[in-house]
């Protein structure tokens, strides 16, 4: 276990902050490259110290002797090893990252070493056959019978002419997938457009205006700077009247880290993903075959709720049907609106999307997404957060002093109704350079029972990357969120809800351990609902400059402009997730054509979207989900999920038509009781049942998202 004390430590690592965690809380802002070698060997050595005692023909079959030591090595490993990959997401750095990328192949190897270890596996098959396995809890149970798998998975069955190819294939595709995050990174980082003239900003909000300022004062520049992190991106995709900004931005940002990229101009071909992608089908691939699946989409199900290849294809087949109508009713109204009140006579391209649905929004429901960003402010809409997390699940949260990496990371306590300390979090909110796009939770520490008895209790990372605040006059001003944003918050808050309030002590299943990975979107798409009710609005709103919640009437035509162009949008996500599902299940990867992989994903963009995939566009070269972020063969759970997330929702939904509030107390109790606190101690599908007493129904997501055709 890594030591909260330096005495055990030899004296040349005694002041690692890698492996001195005061509170079992990193120290974040003193970790240096220099730090990370020195003790990612030292904790690779005492987990193989670990795994030999493990094998040895005198240690019992049994979890003390077994499993609980063997996890105590490993998890020393994996949580200092998580604060390096952590830091390396949210400050990067290229000192950071060369020290990260000596040690990856190293930390790869020993856990694709651990997976394949025979010996080991046999020592987990006789504790699960000796007497002594039904005297263990069923969540120690499911520790033990996941890991039987994930031997099989990682090649332990494997000869011994194989496995070194098999390690081999780990090691490349780690190193590979951390290539593919930083060239998107820097790709992204790397762009800046700057306007001199303001008359080219007509139609940008003025926070959009003073934030380009703010950074083109950053990067000691006069005038406006525009880059391609989202915060900035999107506003001039949404509001900008200059077509030829649009179109610049929108080309510069759909053809990051491919051929097309602006940075080939500074040489910077080594940015380019094209290549990295087939490669990565390739190893996965060759891995699937090694283990005896079909494909990497048959493989990666092992651990999944759906059944079958055929069943996730025809899951989105079938949804792509329904929402294709709906979707084709978008495009044609947008493009009516675009021709008939836009002037755009030619042709709606690729950046006048998002400025032609803001300004048809606009003109339905006479409101406009920066009108309703003023009302959230983010301070506000925390609190709101809070009040609805602390009104169903019993809890209180309060700030904390925790460590931290950034000046603007702000930490927090969750504490049960007798005050006690349960949980940490994290919430990291704004954008800035060095930080990977997108938002996430990830785990920084699991629950689990240490050996002297005590309980570990778990600690989250929610990072978002919202519009940081800017100086207007030299003062700062109170940074507001979009709705969307407060979504995302809201998401990401569920994440870390299943890993926080768990009451799992096995630490391989508990708070989102263990958990099907096209289930894990359950909790964090069912927090998202909460955003759309008058009761929780109401509470957590407050205009920026005069204060005054948000006006019941701007409510009624947010809510009714709910799901505008949601058919367009469902399509585009099935889109992805089809692309992602086929990359993996029927593409040939062992095609030499380096356009491969792009030409399947206009082939599927063809087949079942409403507009053919612009020619420039090289999205799929910054899909960091399936590349870099877990999710090749998974990026269906998000639909997959959100049908489980509308359903338990409705439970709520359907209390609130007896109690008056969808924040029922008692239906959050049992929410958290047979859903949040088990984690993956059993089936999801279990746990769904046992919440809603029935199989899911799609029913109720077509109701949210009005996809369901009208009687």
């Amino acid at each position: 276990m890594t030591t909260s004390s330096s005495n055990t430590l030899p004296s040349d690592l005694q002041n690692n902050p890698l492996l001195t965690f005061g509170r079992g809380i990193a120290s974040y802002s003193k970790v240096k490259p220099e730090h990370i070698a020195p003790a990612i060997e030292y904790l690779l050595k005492r987990a193989q110290e670990a795994v030999d005692v493990a094998v040895n023909s005198d240690t019992a079959p049994t979890w003390n002797a077994l499993a609980e030591p063997l996890e105590d090595a490993t998890e020393a490993l994996g949580r200092s090893w998580g604060v390096i990959s952590h830091l390396n997401s949210v400050a990067d750095t290229p000192e950071l990252r060369a020290a990260y990328g000596e040690m990856l192949p190293k930390v790869t190897a020993f856990f694709s070493s651990l997976g394949q270890n025979l010996d080991l596996y046999k020592k987990f098959k006789e504790l699960s056959k000796a007497p002594v396995f039904e005297k263990l809890s069923p969540a120690q149970k499911k520790v033990i019978e996941n890991s039987l798998r994930d031997f099989r998975l990682g090649g332990a069955e494997l000869s011994d002419a194989d496995k070194p190819r098999f390690a081999q294939i780990q090691d490349e595709q780690a190193i590979l997938g951390k290539a593919f995050s930083d060239h998107v990174l820097d790709a992204t980082d790397s762009f800046v457009h700057l306007i001199t003239n303001k008359a080219e900003l007509v139609g940008l909000p003025e926070d959009a205006i003073t934030a380009a300022a703010d950074t083109a004062a950053q990067k000691n520049l006069q005038g406006w700077a525009f880059t391609l992190h989202f915060p900035s991106y999107y506003p001039v995709m949404q509001y900008s009247e200059n077509r030829a900004l649009r179109r610049l931005m929108y080309e510069a940002y759909v053809t990051r880290a491919s051929e097309l990229a602006p940075q080939y101009a500074n040489g910077k071909l080594e940015w380019d993903n094209t290549l990295n992608m087939l490669e990565q089908l390739r190893l996965r691939d060759e891995e699937a075959r090694m283990l005896g699946f079909k494909n990497y989409a048959a493989l990666s199900l092992a651990p999944k709720m759906a059944n079958s290849v055929e069943e996730v294809d025809s899951f989105l087949t079938n949804f792509a049907q329904k929402a294709k109508p709906f979707a084709l009713k978008d495009w044609q109204e947008l493009s009516d609106f675009a021709k008939t009140k836009l002037g755009i006579s030619d042709g709606l391209e690729p950046w006048d999307i998002a400025f032609a649905s803001e300004r048809l929004k606009q003109e339905r429901y006479s409101f406009s997404e920066n009108e309703l960003k003023q009302y959230f402010p983010l301070p506000k809409a925390l609190d709101g957060l809070f009040q609805v997390i602390q009104t169903l699940f019993g809890v209180k949260i309060e700030a904390a002093d925790l460590p931290t990496w950034h000046t603007d990371v702000q930490s927090f306590s969750v504490k049960n109704t007798q005050g006690n300390i349960v949980a940490y979090f994290y919430l990291d909110p704004y954008a800035r350079p060095g930080k990977r796009g997108g938002a996430w939770m990830d785990d920084a520490r699991g629950r689990r029972i240490l050996p002297n008895g005590e309980i570990q209790i778990p600690v989250a990372y929610l990072v978002c990357n919202f519009a940081p605040p800017v100086k207007v006059d030299g003062v700062l001003r109170q940074p507001t969120i979009t709705h969307d944003d407060v979504i995302t918050l809201f998401h990401e808050s569920g994440h870390g809800l299943h890993h926080l309030l768990t009451q799992v002590s096995a630490l391989g299943v508990s708070g989102i351990n263990g958990v099907e990975w096209d289930a894990v979107e359950l909790p964090s798409q069912f927090m998202e609902n909460f955003c759309w009710e008058w009761e929780v609005l109401e509470k957590m709103t407050s205009h920026a400059e005069t204060g005054k919640p948000l006006p019941r009437e701007l409510f009624e035509k947010m809510l009714a402009a709910k799901n505008f162009q949601n058919g367009y949008m469902t399509l585009r996500q099935i889109v992805m997730s089809l692309t992602d599902w086929r990359l993996h299940s029927t593409f040939d990867a062992q095609s030499t054509e380096s356009r491969a992989v792009l030409e399947l994903s206009r082939e599927i963009a063809n087949q079942f979207n409403v507009i053919s995939q612009p020619e420039i566009s090289r999205w799929i070269n910054t899909f960091s989900h399936i590349f870099a972020g877990g999710y090749a063969a998974g990026y269906y759970s998000y639909k997959w999920a959100e049908v489980l997330s509308a359903d338990v929702y409705s439970a709520f939904e359907e209390a609130a038509k007896l109690t008056g509030s969808v924040l029922d107390e008692k239906t959050g109790a049992r929410y958290r009781q047979e859903i949040l606190e088990v984690g993956g101690s059993r089936p999801a599908a279990e746990s769904f049942k046992a919440f809603r007493g029935r199989e899911p129904s799609i029913d109720a997501l077509l109701r949210h998202g009005g996809l369901a055709q009208q009687a």
